[in-house]
């Protein structure tokens, strides 16, 4: 496998959303804070990553869900941050203005509990040098918006539609697993006017402490994430991308990937990007083995382009809802 040093950097690059993302890697909104906190990590470089999204955020500052927040599981970990955020108006005229745009994208993740609230949010990170809106229609670890919005096709289709009236950036919307069918959802946002689709958010769980018989989270559920939800993740964006690729609706493919062969599963079911987050916790170097594991597959392979991999799965059949029996 090639060193970070040698890796074909040309082969990585891509267009997404008109913007050129010089790795496929997107760092995943909750794991990077707004964007500075891995520069405090020796080694790491904003460059690893094609884009990084940053926190979600709201119309006013939030304090989040009361402790415990997070949770670690068998190949995973719970969360319920509560999107706990120093609100836009923070965001826009303090924190935007000390990242350096010259070194990756930056995406806002937009969060609300209304769809006023989201309209709001839209609207101000429309006005800033922020690259992309990312919509969080479909986080299960707060009370109110979140869930309730990401889980109705009617509801995320409102919530596209009218923050797509508010902006025009590139609009990426984040879709939940924790519904019934998620290519419909897709369906609705694409027709919405959405440019590009996260799929998936984390999946609803809990933990019990059975020494007091409490839920471990002060939210009682939140949402898991890291390589226990990968087969979940990677079948619903084979899914999504069977309503999408027909529109030319890029996807960014998340959930569970810590390493290259992960990252390249992903491509070859459908995304155009790959996000990274839990991984990030316990390696915050996995980007680089990422990108440099993927150069060394391209290069085995005789592909030119990281973008010739994408959706390039060999199947003679849809993926259907069908159970399989043994």
């Amino acid at each position: 496998m090639p060193s970070a040093a040698t890796t074909p950097a040309s082969s990585l690059t891509l267009e997404f959303c008109g913007l050129a993302f010089a790795s496929p890697i997107v760092l995943l909104s909750g794991c990077v804070g707004f964007g500075e906190e891995y520069t405090r990590v020796e080694g790491f470089s904003n460059r690893d990553a094609g884009a990084i999204v940053l926190k979600g955020t709201t119309g006013k500052a939030r304090l989040g869900n009361p402790p415990h927040r997070v949770y670690e599981t068998p190949m995973g970990m719970l969360n319920a941050i509560g999107l706990q955020n120093p609100g836009v108006d923070h965001v826009v005229a303090r924190i935007l203005p000390g990242l350096d745009f010259s070194e990756t994208r930056f995406i806002a993740n937009v969060s609300g509990s209304t769809l006023d609230e989201y309209v709001e949010v839209t609207r101000k990170f429309d006005d800033s040098p922020i690259d992309a809106i990312e919509i969080n229609i479909s986080c299960p670890n707060v009370k109110e918006g979140g869930v309730v919005f990401g889980n109705s096709p009617e509801m995320s289709a409102r919530v596209v539609a009218a923050c797509r009236a508010v902006t025009r950036k590139p609009l990426i919307t984040k879709l939940s697993p924790n519904q019934t069918d998620i290519r419909e959802n897709a369906r609705r946002c694409i027709d919405a006017g959405t440019d590009a689709l996260a799929v998936i958010n984390t999946v609803m769980g809990m933990a019990i402490d059975v020494a007091t018989r409490r839920p471990v989270l002060g939210n009682v559920q939140g949402g898991l994430s890291g390589p226990a939800i990968k087969p979940i993740a990677l079948l619903k964006v084979r899914q999504v991308y069977e309503v999408a690729a027909p529109h030319r609706i890029p996807i960014i493919g998340q959930g569970g990937i810590v390493n290259a062969t992960d990252a390249i599963e992903f491509l070859v079911a459908g995304a155009t990007a790959v996000g990274i987050g839990t991984a990030l916790f316990y390696d915050p170097m996995t980007c680089r083995k990422v990108n440099a594991g993927i150069a060394a597959y391209l290069q085995s392979h005789g592909i030119a382009s990281v973008r010739d991999l994408v959706g390039t799965l060999r199947t003679g059949r849809d993926i259907v809802d069908t159970p399989v029996s043994g």
